[in-house]
């Protein structure tokens, strides 16, 4: 059941952000390095697709995964509105310095010495800090649409509804202990923290969401 609702909640923030894309005109506010990012991700995640095949559905959701960010990725490098319309001045985050060190910590902490394994770890450990370049550029800029605030609330969703399928196995599956997960899970969930408190805050005095500078 979390395993259907988390994935659920990422195809809503995919198909959110897809709204956005028909609306390029108006794309100042969403951060092309997390996008490049989370696509990185992905492509080091599931590079098992091909060689170890689980059910269906997770082929299809891995698919979609893949896919979806891909083609964010290119849409926002070769859309001519949408390139017009992406404010660069302020996505000025330096995400690929980020990557190095993840990359080097997988190498270093990881549950099996293998090149799958660990490309799973370096994707964990991006994932945890792949939506900075975002925040920082909704707290530069305070410019928070509906649709975008709705798309980086998915993205937390994800990830906390993560913790309560881990709570929840714990308590009934043996021996189920996944350290580097649990605490790359956490470290994201906690980048989030800040932003769902502002969220919520907006949504229950139903005014614009805003971060503080």
């Amino acid at each position: 059941m979390f395993y259907l609702v988390q994935h659920m909640a990422n195809c809503f923030g995919f198909q959110i952000f897809s709204r956005r894309l028909l609306i390029p005109c108006v794309f100042a506010g969403v951060s092309r390095k997390t996008q490049e990012l989370y696509a990185l991700v992905f492509a080091s995640r599931y590079l098992d697709i091909f060689t170890s095949y689980v059910s269906f559905y997770n082929t299809v959701m891995k698919l979609i995964f893949l896919g979806s960010s891909f083609s964010i990725v290119w849409y926002m490098r070769h859309h001519k509105l949408v390139r017009r319309s992406y404010d660069k001045d302020h996505d000025t985050f330096r995400h690929f310095f980020i990557v190095l060190p993840c990359l080097i910590l997988a190498l270093l902490i990881h549950e099996k010495f293998t090149f799958i394994e660990v490309m799973w770890a370096f994707s964990l450990y991006l994932e945890a800090v792949a939506i900075l370049p975002q925040l920082v550029l909704l707290q530069r800029t305070r410019n928070i649409d509906n649709l975008t605030g709705q798309y980086v609330f998915l993205l937390g969703a994800y990830r906390a509804l993560y913790i309560l399928n881990w709570v929840y196995r714990y308590f009934t599956e043996p021996h189920y202990v996944h350290w580097i997960t649990w605490i790359s899970g956490l470290i994201q969930t906690l980048l989030y923290a800040d932003f769902f408190y502002y969220y919520f805050q907006s949504w229950k005095n139903n005014v614009k969401l805003e971060l503080p500078a």
